[in-house]
């Protein structure tokens, strides 16, 4: 079973979304959707809903448990968000960087997963939060990761996680 991501990279994502001065309320139900989606339990759920109402920095993101592939769908999701509100603005860049800094996700790869995150929204019903394929964005980044581990002849994940 693979570990679940943690509040504080929930909190991250709400930091991305809070850049620009306001968090919508797309951003909002993306966060929350994405934290149901993780399994994490109601009161966890709860707990991020009331912290998000308020502004928050990425602060302290504990990478531990997190797999490439985790660091890679939470860079994602980050950069997704950033634009449900139609614009990207410098702010949600700077705090993009920074998550990516924190998750230490070099350039080219989070360009690579900005890609996908684009790429999955555009197979969607809508623009719509809830219609955006969360799983298959987590799918398809592990299985790009794997792909392209494999042509570099590095272990694969599950080989470093044991």
């Amino acid at each position: 079973m693979e570990p679940r991501l943690g509040r504080d990279v929930f909190l991250a994502l709400a930091a991305v979304g809070w850049a620009d001065g306001h968090l919508d309320p797309d951003e909002r139900d993306a966060i929350v959707r994405t934290a149901a989606e993780e399994g994490l339990d109601i009161d966890e759920i709860a707990e991020i809903e009331t912290a998000i109402q308020e502004p928050v920095d990425i602060g302290t993101i504990d990478r531990g448990a997190m797999s490439k592939a985790d660091r890679l769908f939470v860079y994602a999701v980050a950069s997704w968000m950033s634009r449900l509100d139609g614009t990207v603005d410098a702010g949600e860049i700077e705090a993009l960087d920074r998550l990516g800094a924190a998750l230490r996700i070099p350039r080219r790869p989070r360009e690579h997963a900005d890609a996908i995150a684009q790429q999955i929204g555009r197979l969607g019903e809508s623009e719509e939060p809830a219609f955006y394929d969360l799983p298959k964005l987590r799918r398809t980044l592990k299985t790009r990761l794997a792909e392209a581990q494999r042509l570099r002849g590095e272990p694969g994940e599950a080989d470093e996680d044991q």
